[in-house]
């Protein structure tokens, strides 16, 4: 049977974006590179101008086959990281400048660099390969952090999200060993972090960089053009992209008109005749798809 125009893919099936081999080399929106996850102790450095907060990150027991995460940048042209062999560094935008002013809301622009983490363990959801996550908050932003650690374990443990392939789980944790940290930080904060590893954020992107999924807080609190309307449906899009870099899914595009958005299309950046979607799957655990884009 042939299949639809937009590739909908059974959750057993082999998804579009396989895992690439690690250390891949480095280039704008690129396929995510791999890298290994042996537990190790990583340095986790989140500097805003001056005033910087340095803590220690244990990573956790989920191994990615080929682990690792490619560097992007949507709307900003030539970014690349400064150093030939870095730490992993996956990124991409979901918003851009000009598409997307931001409604007059007053965001703190300048943070401290220094994160409160969500207390508290979640339930396990998925079957498979188990990625613990932390969520944490920049001091002083005024976010609730139970509600918020409560809004992304909704999101990552929906039966439309990574757990729909069969083969990826997912837990809260607030202490030990996690494999990555959901951050939502101030503009400038999201902008130092991403810059470690040679990205443009420019006040208004999201990032994610090694095994930090940085939102920003002016896209978390205002959403988008596309999702004036319904900024939940925004922050789940947020997630389940920046974590699908993490898992090592590439950019795509919009398969056919009419067709719902992928999850991993630059949504930000137009449409192109798709609807807008914030799940990597249906209801049917079928994969929303389409064609792959550097």
């Amino acid at each position: 049977m042939a299949r639809p125009p937009w590739s909908l893919v059974t959750a057993h099936e082999e998804p579009r974006s396989r895992p690439r081999a690690r250390r891949r080399r480095r280039r704008r929106r690129a396929a995510p590179r791999r890298r290994s996850l042996a537990p190790a102790v990583l340095a986790t450095v989140a500097a805003v101008g001056g005033i910087g907060g340095v803590a220690a990150w244990e990573t956790g027991g989920g191994t990615r086959a080929g682990a690792g995460v490619g560097s992007r940048v949507e709307g900003v042209p030539g970014v690349k990281s400064p150093a030939a062999e870095p730490p992993s560094a996956s990124a991409s935008a979901s918003a851009s400048v000009s598409a997307s002013p931001s409604p007059s809301v007053s965001i703190l622009e300048r943070g401290s660099g220094v994160y409160r983490t969500a207390p508290g363990t979640g339930r396990r959801t998925g079957r498979g390969n188990l990625w613990r996550y932390k969520v944490e908050i920049e001091k002083d932003l005024g976010l609730s952090l139970t509600d918020t650690a409560a809004e992304v374990e909704r999101i990552l443990a929906d039966s439309r999200g990574w757990t729909a392939d069969g083969r990826t789980a997912f837990r809260r944790v607030s202490s030990g060993p996690a494999d990555f940290v959901v951050r939502v930080a101030t503009p400038a904060t999201v902008d130092a972090t991403c810059a470690e590893y040679g990205l443009d954020t420019r006040g208004e992107l999201n990032c994610n960089v090694s095994h930090k999924v940085m939102v920003n807080l002016r896209r978390w609190l205002t959403a988008t053009r596309y999702y004036p309307d319904d900024i939940p449906a925004y922050r789940a899009l947020v997630i389940n992209h920046e974590v699908g870099h993490f898992l090592g899914h590439g950019h795509e595009t919009c398969p056919a008109k009419g067709a719902p958005a992928p999850a991993m299309m630059q949504q930000i950046k137009g449409l192109h005749g798709c609807v807008p979607n914030a799940w990597p799957y249906d209801r049917q655990g079928r994969r929303i798809s389409g064609p792959s884009v550097p």
